[in-house]
């Protein structure tokens, strides 16, 4: 059983950072992949950023590549999403996840969510 504890949203202007953490538990967690998801209003839950089980592979979503950033730390059971210039259209709350084994990142195949952290960027 894994569980997942986001933290660091909240309100940011148009322009500005903010970094998002997940502390992750359970005995598997350092052997698979993270990454984070992020549903806004009335839109369906897509994909975000991920990594690999020891955080020599990294994807992003385009709308976000070169952006938002993600590492981990295996020792700390954490990976961060490291959020810059952030526009009004990031405005949506994220979800720290771990992907079914391989899947992929597709929200559809998601083993573990955590509660989500909302963040709202003001124009």
């Amino acid at each position: 059983q894994v569980q997942l504890v986001e933290s660091g949203g909240g309100l940011v202007q148009a322009g500005g950072s903010l970094t998002l953490s997940c502390q992750a538990s359970g005995r598997t967690v350092s052997s698979r992949a993270l990454g984070w998801f992020r549903q806004a209003p009335g839109k369906e839950r897509e994909f975000v950023a991920g990594t690999s089980w020891n955080g020599g592979y990294s994807q992003y979503a385009d709308s976000v590549k070169d952006r938002f950033f993600i590492s981990r730390n295996n020792a700390k059971h954490t990976v961060v999403l490291q959020m810059n210039s952030l526009k009004s259209d990031d405005t949506a709350v994220y979800y720290c996840a771990v992907p079914s084994l391989g899947s992929g990142w597709v929200a559809g195949s998601v083993d573990y969510w955590g509660q989500g952290t909302r963040v709202t960027v003001s124009s």
